[in-house]
C-alpha cells in the first residue's frame, strides 16, 4: 500500500484528534529514520499506523496495539511494523530489540508532550522551544498521558533526551499545518 492509501485507512478508523497524533508520530519517526539512515518509508509508516486499533480499544487498554498488529499483519504489512506497533504499548512489557521498536515507543508520547506545549502556547508550534519542552517535561502533573519513562527511553538508541525533544520538535514543525498546530 502507497502512503496516501495507508493514511486513509488509519483516517478511516481514528477520530480527528488520534489522526493528527498519528501524523504527528509520523513525522517524529521519519526525521529518526534520518538521523540514522534508516528506512524513513518503514520508520515513518510504523509511525503513522501505530495507533489504529485505538478507537476500538479504548475501553479496553489492555488489548491495545494487540489488536492493531493483528489488524496490519492480516493487511500485509511488514512485519517489522507490525513488531514495532504490538510492543510500542507499556502494558504488554514486551522488550524491544530493533531501533525501530524503540523509537516508535519513545516517539509517541514525545508528540503528546509537544503537542500540550503548543496548546498552551496559543496553538503555536513555532512558540514552542526545547527548553520550554524540558521545563514541561519535568512537571509531572503537565500532560500526565505523556509516559516520561518511555520518553527517556531515547537513550537506548543513544539520543539525549535534549536531542530527542530538538529532533522531535523540529519535525512536527514540519507538519504544523496537518497537525493544526
Amino acid at each position: 500500500m502507497e502512503r496516501e492509501d495507508i493514511k486513509k485507512l488509519v483516517k478511516s478508523k481514528l477520530d480527528t484528534n488520534l489522526f493528527k497524533h498519528s501524523l504527528a508520530v509520523e513525522a517524529v519517526m521519519r526525521e529518526i529514520a534520518r538521523r540514522f539512515n534508516e528506512d524513513e518509508d518503514l520508520f515513518g509508516i510504523a509511525g503513522l499506523v501505530h495507533d489504529i486499533d485505538l478507537d476500538t480499544t479504548k475501553d479496553k487498554h489492555h488489548l491495545h496495539s494487540i489488536v492493531g498488529a493483528e489488524f496490519l499483519k492480516s493487511n500485509g504489512f511488514d512485519e517489522r511494523i507490525v513488531e514495532a506497533v504490538k510492543k510500542h504499548n507499556p502494558v504488554h512489557r514486551l522488550e524491544r530489540v530493533t531501533l525501530l521498536e524503540k523509537a516508535l515507543y519513545a516517539a509517541d508520547p514525545l508528540t503528546g508532550l509537544i503537542t500540550a506545549c503548543a496548546i498552551i502556547k496559543g496553538k503555536n508550534l513555532d512558540s514552542v522551544t526545547v527548553d520550554f519542552v524540558l521545563k514541561r517535561f519535568k512537571e509531572k502533573r503537565f500532560a500526565e498521558g505523556a509516559n516520561r519513562e518511555q520518553i527517556a527511553s531515547c537513550s537506548e538508541f543513544g539520543l539525549t533526551l535534549e536531542e530527542f525533544v530538538a529532533l522531535g520538535l523540529d519535525a512536527m514543525k514540519g507538519v504544523k499545518k496537518e497537525l493544526g498546530l
